[in-house]
């Protein structure tokens, strides 16, 4: 049976459907008005990626357009629905739209990746925006070097002759290919270490492809930008057991973390019910046994 979840906050609008998908939506303009620049972008390289949001069903697939900046000293990556809605927040408050308007136009956005990555941020560390519910997080951790071994195999991607690699990185075993064409050591996510851009990678079972669908050279003066601001500290192996956390009792994870938020869940009948326990999920990133 389905349930619906509802959280009274103003600014925030939460919806679960089944025991296996929850769906947040955070309206929040500050982000984007109060991003601090932090390098210029040189091209930007657009990236479907394909991922098995849990392990139990391998079968069921979920994708996400995504965007990977490329700037002088540092690249971004992250959905590209989250560029939509800053995009949008910058158009209105241009326009100067009211803060109604720019929340109306918002509510159709809802990016399915909220992660954002920003690599050799600050120099030699990797920092990753999260957020969890209504939990932000920003979690800076040394950029570890990939052991690649390179293969003679070639194939082309958007008419860009590439070379094949692999590695093992974060518990899984990458096939990665690589264009020398374009000599800058990047890919997406926290793929890189190659002699050339990562055009298409792919796990050694099928949970994680990203495959690269164009790449735009930047003609204006684009910005790599981050916003900091009121987001909580936190080491990767911490932010691994929030998720943990969060999984097993997202009700009871928004509860902790704001007790004075009243909660409400239904069936579809309008009865009152439990919320979800113990969600299986399937992170990017897993523990080497």
């Amino acid at each position: 049976m389905k349930t619906r979840v509802w959280i009274m906050l103003f600014f925030f609008f939460v919806a679960f459907a089944g025991k296996s998908q929850l769906q947040l939506q955070v309206i929040n303009t500050s982000e984007v008005l109060k991003a601090d620049s932090i390098d210029e972008v040189l091209f930007t390289a657009q990236y479907e990626a394909v991922f098995t949001p849990d392990s139990l069903k391998p079968d069921k697939k979920d994708s996400e357009v995504m965007l990977l900046k490329v700037g002088k000293k540092c690249s971004s990556f992250y959905s590209y629905v989250k560029y939509l809605t800053d995009s949008i927040i910058e158009a209105d408050k241009a326009s100067g739209a009211p803060l109604e308007v720019i929340q109306e136009h918002l509510k159709q956005y809802n990016p399915k990746i909220k992660t954002i990555l920003f690599k050799n941020f600050p120099s030699g560390k990797t920092t990753t925006l999260d957020q969890l519910a209504m939990s932000k997080f920003i979690c800076e951790e040394k950029t570890e070097m990939r052991e690649w071994v390179l293969h003679e195999d070639t194939c082309t991607v958007l008419n860009y002759l590439c070379k094949k690699a692999t590695c093992r990185f974060k518990g899984r075993d990458y096939t990665a290919w690589f264009t020398p064409e374009i000599p800058r050591s990047e890919g997406p996510w926290k793929l890189q270490g190659l002699p050339g851009l990562i055009l298409r990678a792919e796990d050694s079972r099928g949970h994680y492809t990203f495959n690269c669908t164009g790449i735009e050279q930047q003609h204006e003066l684009g910005k790599i930008t981050i916003e900091k601001s009121n987001r909580q500290p936190i080491s990767r192996k911490d932010l691994n057991k929030q998720y943990e956390r969060y999984m097993a009792d997202p009700i009871g994870f928004i509860a902790s973390v704001n007790p004075n938020m009243k909660i409400t869940i239904t069936d579809e009948s309008g009865k009152a019910t439990s919320g979800p326990k113990n969600m299986s999920y399937n992170p990017i990133e897993l523990t080497e046994k």
